[in-house]
């Protein structure tokens, strides 16, 4: 077998154009794959400049096999299984910033340099007021590391307009473009630099809210050694993705323009407001988990695959999806109708064991993120309450007031503890009436009480998901 390096591959060598904080599996398998095939389908030629945002990372691992690795991408497309394996060639450096940094501050001066993606977490969006590097030493924080970066290039190009960058972050955060520009205009004011810099970052340097959606299991480590025998080479960074992907960017032209994904064939959508998606992702795909997930375990399912191909709960998940949540959702009725059939496919994807339990994790918050409003707003379009996301609603409840282990913090799982082997009425009167959970009196909701009530007497009773789709109740 071959050792995987750019002589043994033959690839070619690419400007450096895109500059990359983070080289972990999701953005190897979800950015990078997309410059990969626009690089070869339509003569985009980005190369990709990885730059590892702490000091423990993989670009040790990447330049051992100069930035090759091998991307495998899997799922269901119109009821077919598919499976793909793509060489990745468009990372052209890998840096570690702590132990090489004069190769990260060559990064500045760049001349073809224009976009910055990044994934540092939740967390790496943030702006600390005791980061205050001397002496040449690197910022503690992203955003500090790219100010440095963005000071550095704004000198060395003596504020030209056109040396401006295009910001196109992915952290899992609301506004997450609004709020990196907002932490580097923070470091901006405490280090004192320049007014003519924070103009030029005002004015040339553009910043996208995004959202993304693609499920990365990452090292398919129980198949390695038959992905490497298929593709003939020793490769230690294969990462696996499913065949779904979605990456919403709220931007200007200019970011559009460098960044023409969507013009590529690729399901990019480039919108002047990204909430509709965002609210469609979370209600549609996480909605639909959390509610699945204690009418499967209490029903005897193990996984997400099982529960949608299952006569009965699968029959409730599509009931809720399309009659109770899509409708609550502002985007035209084809869309969201799309959208949902391509979220069901992706639940029955053969190659991803998706664990209940494990989505269980922390279901309270889960829901009054995920599934209360849906059924709230539901309620105040419909004038009437959504039946399958009551009895959702109502089959959590059970699960928590069941022998089921809960996965909760220990202030929800003593709530529930003290609720054990009360009655149907008084354990839904305390669990709707704890504004803790909810942050609102749900006992006030016109007939919520009364029916979870009824649902809870029937599920105690031995009742399957069966009698509430028969019942439609």
């Amino acid at each position: 077998m071959k050792a995987l390096n750019r002589t043994t591959a033959e690839t070619p060598a690419l400007p450096i154009k895109v500059l990359q904080f983070g080289e972990g599996n999701f953005l190897r398998a979800f950015a990078d794959w997309m410059i990969d095939l626009m690089n070869e389908q339509h003569g985009y030629n980005h190369g990709v400049a990885v730059v590892q945002p702490i000091a423990q990372g993989m670009t040790d691992m990447l330049r051992k096999q100069d930035s090759l690795y091998h991307h495998i991408y899997r799922g269901l497309q119109d009821g077919k299984a598919i499976s793909e394996t793509r060489l990745i060639n468009c990372i052209q450096q890998s840096i570690d910033p702590f132990t090489m940094p004069d190769a990260y501050h060559a990064l500045a001066t760049l001349d073809e340099l224009e976009i910055v993606i990044s994934n540092t977490t939740e967390a790496g969006i943030v702006f600390q007021a005791d980061d205050q590097p001397t002496n040449g030493q690197l910022a503690a924080t992203f955003p500090g590391k790219v100010t440095q970066l963005l000071q550095q290039r704004f000198e060395h190009f003596s504020g030209q307009a056109d040396k401006g960058l295009k910001f196109i972050p992915v952290e899992l955060i609301d506004k997450n473009g609004e709020k990196l520009k907002e932490a580097i205009l923070n470091y901006a004011a405490s280090w004192k630099l320049s007014n003519e810099f924070v103009q030029w970052v005002e004015q040339n340097c553009h910043f996208a809210n995004t959202l993304v959606d693609r499920i990365v299991p990452g090292y398919p480590r129980d198949e390695v050694k038959t992905i490497q025998e298929a593709v003939g080479y020793e490769d230690n960074l294969i990462v696996s993705s499913e065949i779904f992907h979605l990456w919403v960017i709220e931007g200007n032209e200019a970011i559009r323009k460098a960044f023409p994904a969507d013009k590529c064939g690729l399901n990019v959508i480039y919108t002047k407001d990204l909430s509709p998606y965002r609210t469609r992702k979370v209600r549609i795909l996480n909605g639909a988990h959390t509610s699945m997930v204690p009418v499967g375990l209490l029903n005897g399912l193990e996984t997400v695959k099982e529960s949608v191909e299952s006569d009965t709960v699968g029959e409730f998940v599509r009931q809720i999806i399309f009659e109770e949540i899509a409708p609550t959702i502002d985007l035209p009725k084809t869309e969201l109708e799309a959208y949902a059939e391509e979220v069901l496919e992706r639940f029955k994807n053969p190659y991803i064991r998706h664990e209940l339990k494990s989505i269980a994790l922390n279901s309270i918050s889960k829901f009054k993120v995920r599934v209360l409003p849906s059924l709230l707003d539901s309620l105040a379009t419909q004038g009437t309450l959504p039946s399958g996301l009551v009895v959702a609603f109502t089959h959590l409840i059970h699960l928590y007031t069941s022998d089921f282990e809960i996965q909760d913090n220990e202030e929800v799982k003593n709530f529930f503890g003290e609720l054990k082997g009360k009655s149907a009425q008084d354990i839904i009167t305390a669990v709707l009436s704890n504004t803790g959970f909810w942050d609102q009196d749900l006992t006030k909701t016109e007939g919520l009480a009364a029916r979870m009530t009824e649902h809870l007497d029937q599920l105690q009773s031995g009742a399957t998901i069966s009698s509430f789709l028969s019942k439609k109740a």
